[in-house]
């Protein structure tokens, strides 16, 4: 998938290698993952490392998550389905 910009980050979105191969695995259309980034819910595990999620009904793997990082451009580092949100 090629880079993107994104509205809600104000940055170009890069899946790396892992992400990419995760997206192809699981299914994950490019609009999907778009659809994600802009509009998921969003926790913070520090200030530059962050889970994006949300639910897709007509999934039965809910909820989607893309790991990713914050830098000169969001870095999604890997994707995941059946993701649960914690509390720390």
């Amino acid at each position: 998938m090629k880079d993107w910009y994104c509205e809600r980050f104000k940055r170009t979105v890069r899946l790396t290698r892992h992400a990419d191969q995760r997206m192809r695995q699981r299914d994950l259309s490019e609009t999907m993952l778009t659809d994600l980034v802009e509009t998921g819910n969003v926790k913070h595990k520090d200030e530059r490392r962050i889970w994006i999620y949300k639910a897709y009904p007509d999934r039965r793997d809910n909820l989607i998550c893309a790991a990713a990082v914050l830098e000169d451009m969001l870095i999604i580092k890997t994707l995941m389905t059946h993701w649960q949100e914690y509390t720390e």
